[in-house]
């Protein structure tokens, strides 16, 4: 299995899509190399848009082209897309629903040494509260892939959180049934769930092996698509679960884990477990002297595991 950053994926695959869909335009806010939009400008140059460092008004052009047909990639900074550009894409992509898709990388705190200051943590629970918004969050480069060309597909605005570290792959690409809307159970058991999105399923994954160690035998979802979240699926493991375990680079306020506990309890009360940031911000550092901080590694996930059924 292979080790690629989210937004390398995205890049790459965003190079396939505009090579074969004409109606994608793709828009960038100076960041290109960053972001790797600039692997789509190398295909089809006259189809890629440097907007310069005005965040606000890439999203606005964004909703101009949309309105007038086209399938539009914006790309810049998590935090800046979801921070700086609120508004716009509240009002002007959101509020219409165009289609629009805001592919926003450099998420969550393995940025690493930028500090707080471009830690975006608070980015899934922004855009999941916008009406008509579809939030995806990737955890490997098969699924990045699958996701690009699925957002493409849906009409609609549509925030992809891509991140800047490398990650290992989780899934090869012939064996990622992704699908927008519905998680991917990794592997059943019958003591805990473990709902993972992004940079949180491999850490999840090898919590499992830790587990399973102990006589813990954990099922496992990826759960890519935080809205529309799939309730089945939850709901469907829960009802044989005594606790359910969220994983997420992300506050737990207003990210997977919220989603999570507003299905079960309306539907299905369960004890739960939110492993995440605990409402703080970051701070600069290496990635893994910042995970290990903020309790966002393998054995932080299988420890609170281990609490939550005590």
């Amino acid at each position: 299995m292979g080790k690629m950053a989210t937004r390398e994926a995205y890049g790459k695959a965003l190079a396939e899509l505009v090579a074969q869909n004409e109606s994608v335009v793709v828009l960038d806010a100076d960041l290109s190399k960053s972001t790797k939009t600039a692997d789509a400008k190398k295909v089809c140059p006259e189809r890629h848009k440097n907007m310069g460092i005005a965040e606000g008004n890439m999203m606005a052009v964004a909703a101009g082209l949309a309105a007038q047909g086209e399938t539009v990639f914006a790309s810049t900074f998590a935090i800046f897309a979801a921070g700086r550009a609120f508004e716009q894409i509240r009002n002007s992509i959101c509020y219409p629903k165009l289609n629009v898709k805001v592919c926003a990388t450099h998420a969550g705190i393995t940025v690493g040494e930028d500090g707080a200051s471009h830690q975006s943590v608070e980015d899934l629970a922004l855009m999941r509260a916008i009406p008509n918004m579809t939030v995806i969050s990737p955890c490997d480069a098969a699924s990045t892939k699958k996701a690009v060309f699925a957002a493409a597909a849906l009409h609609g605005p549509v925030y992809m959180r891509l991140g800047r570290l490398g990650v290992e792959d989780v899934y090869t690409e012939e064996e990622c049934n992704f699908e927008i809307g519905k998680g991917i159970v990794i592997h059943e058991g019958k003591d805990v769930v473990i709902i993972a999105t992004g940079y949180m399923v491999q850490q999840a994954k090898a919590a499992c092996e830790m587990l399973r160690e102990k006589g813990i035998e954990p099922t496992l979802i990826d759960m890519h698509t935080i809205k529309p979240i799939d309730k089945d699926l939850i709901l469907k493991y829960a009802e044989s679960a005594s606790l359910v375990v969220t994983c997420e680079e992300h506050n737990v306020l207003g990210g997977l884990g919220s989603a999570v506990s507003e299905v079960l309890s309306q539907a299905m009360p369960r004890k739960m477990v939110m492993v995440g940031l605990q409402d703080t911000f970051g701070e600069s550092g290496t990635p893994a002297e910042l995970v290990e901080k903020y309790g966002l590694t393998a054995k932080h996930v299988c420890e609170a595991v281990v609490k939550g059924l005590e």
